[in-house]
């Protein structure tokens, strides 16, 4: 039996934050329903890439959940989801604030109707402060928070994140982590609650050691210049002889000295305190000095924290992924299977299903006539 079964998930989320998080309690076996607006339904649908007609991006996303196709502008849908909130669990919503309230589907219209409501509301800033109602997306969090500056290159311009940094760790997860929580309290007190999770709050945990450098010493960490923005010999990314890179994490004593060694760098550049421009430019020659095959099989094996910087396919070949079944899971997109996203809900709490696929767009509509009256 799965972690969450019996757990009844209403998710009026669109796009990435609350979708993930929905997936992750769908995997561990909550009932998740998918409310999405009249005729386009959730915008990935529509995303490329897709399959026949279907977005993929959706298809990964929202396996195994119901759809609703409702208009949340009418007085007769909303009557009908107060009705049916009585059998729910758990609430996601994704909307600026105030637009529930506006709509009738507040937290305390829903907590009036269901004492034991968990109410998750994901938005950029939370639902109170100066930019409650400010509109954004992940790389504008990132740069609102200082973070995007720290990834400036040489030339001074920062780099745009390869993943959702801001939708994933700082709201999908987030949200799920104090869902569960939420669950805990319930399971003592009786009472549900609203969860205010704001994408910008949670992304200052991620400058840990930028705020512990900044608040401990005064000086605020600028980018290409620290230990870990590329100042640092030790932490850096050095290019091979064919235009490829290795990643260079070698922040130990012990795992520095094996690089060294490994590389066959000078002794006398080992201590990077001395002069650690000079250790850099020492590890870059040696590095530059031989093709990204060569380091791939120089680097196997050995106890450094180094790694060739792969591609996503060539990552999704490495055996040790294939032998720990992250992939194994399928959905159905259209009328074909690929692997399903490999959410973090480890297998002993998760629903033991066969492929599944995404909802078809309102294909509940009838089902939630019933529940509801």
């Amino acid at each position: 039996m799965a972690a969450l079964e019996g757990i009844r998930v209403l998710d009026f989320s669109t796009l990435l934050p609350g979708p993930l998080a929905g997936l992750m309690l769908a995997e561990a076996g909550a009932e998740v329903i998918k409310v999405e607006r009249p005729e386009a339904g959730d915008d990935m649908r529509g995303y490329e890439p897709r399959l026949g007609g279907t977005g993929v991006g959706f298809s990964l996303l929202n396996r195994g959940k119901r759809s609703l196709m409702l208009d949340l502008r009418d007085p007769s849908v909303v009557r009908a989801l107060l009705s049916f909130v009585a059998e729910v669990d758990i609430v996601i919503e994704q909307f600026r604030p105030g637009v529930m309230e506006r709509l009738g589907l507040s937290y305390q219209a829903l907590r009036a109707v269901n004492p034991r409501i968990i109410y998750c509301s994901i938005t950029g800033y939370g639902a109170d402060g100066p930019k409650r109602d400010v509109a954004g997306h992940d790389l504008s969090y990132l740069a609102d928070v200082g973070l995007l500056a720290l990834s400036a290159g040489s030339d001074g311009m920062p780099g745009v994140p390869p993943t959702l940094i801001a939708d994933i760790g700082a709201g999908s997860f987030p949200a799920v982590l104090n869902i569960l929580l939420a669950l805990r309290t319930r399971d003592r007190t009786g009472e549900g609650c609203h969860l205010d999770i704001s994408m910008t709050d949670n992304l200052f945990v991620f400058a840990f050691w930028a705020l512990a450098s900044g608040h401990g010493t005064g000086r605020w960490p600028k980018p290409g210049q620290e230990l870990l923005t590329g100042g640092s010999p030790r932490y850096r990314i050095y290019r091979t002889e064919d235009n490829r890179f290795v990643a260079v994490a070698a922040l130990e004593d012990k795992f520095w000295h094996a690089f060294c060694q490994l590389i066959e760098l000078p002794r006398n550049l080992w201590d990077d305190r001395l002069a650690p421009g000079e250790t850099i430019a020492g590890v870059a020659q040696k590095i530059a000095s031989h093709s990204f095959a060569f380091w791939t099989e120089a680097l196997n094996g050995k106890d450094v924290c180094c790694s060739v910087v792969r591609t996503l396919d060539e990552a999704l070949a490495d055996d040790h992924y294939r032998q720990r079944g992250l992939f194994e899971d399928k959905v159905v997109v259209s009328s074909g299977l690929l692997p399903a996203l490999p959410v973090p809900i480890v297998a002993a709490f998760r629903r033991k299903l066969p492929a599944d696929a995404a909802p078809a767009a309102g294909q509940d509509n009838d089902w939630l006539s019933r529940e509801s009256t």
